[in-house]
């Protein structure tokens, strides 16, 4: 990644070819395949709470996570292709604030109405810590700042994954 912005510089310090690289954080929103090997954890938990179903947190749940729900990075994009003199950066594209898994958990489990509990395995090999998105620089140059925040981006998927919903219907970005 950090190679790939290294060319985009070079390319718009040689060439003039303007580039700007957005670094995403944790996207989460509707229509995500919980099922898919990809699939994030808030889609997993969601449609497992939903459904009754207990789901895995692996290690202690204290590792976090700077979730953002998707308009923020349509916003983010749109902001930073049409933003001036930002050619040749780089931006985190986050919220800004780090959630632990146990945190994320629990607000899902109030927005269903889930009384599960998670049942907790061990670590896996290689996992991040924590992981924090500083939106201080996409502030600045290009007026960035998440209009949808966790609470209500988990209440739109919960909506959308909710059984008995039009759920192609429910949840607008």
């Amino acid at each position: 990644k950090f190679v790939t912005e290294e060319y985009c510089r070079l390319f718009y310090k040689l060439y003039g070819l303007e580039t700007v690289a957005l670094r995403y954080f944790n996207i989460f929103g509707p229509r995500q395949d919980p099922n898919s090997h990809y699939a994030a954890v808030i889609p997993r938990f969601a449609t497992l709470l939903l459904s009754g179903k207990q789901p895995t947190i692996f290690g202690d749940g204290e590792q976090s996570r700077d979730f953002t729900f998707v308009a923020n990075v349509i916003q983010a994009n749109l902001k930073a292709a049409t933003a001036s003199d930002v050619a040749g950066e780089s931006f985190n594209i986050g919220c800004g604030a780090r959630t632990s898994l146990n945190q994320l958990f629990e607000k899902l489990s109030r927005i269903v109405g889930s009384s599960i509990r998670p049942q907790y395995e061990p670590a896996r090999k290689g996992d991040v810590r924590h992981s924090h998105a500083d939106i201080s620089k996409a502030a600045r140059m290009l007026g960035y700042s998440p209009d949808i925040t966790l609470d209500a981006g988990l209440q739109r998927v919960v909506d959308w994954y909710r059984p008995g919903t039009d759920a192609a219907g429910s949840a607008s970005l």
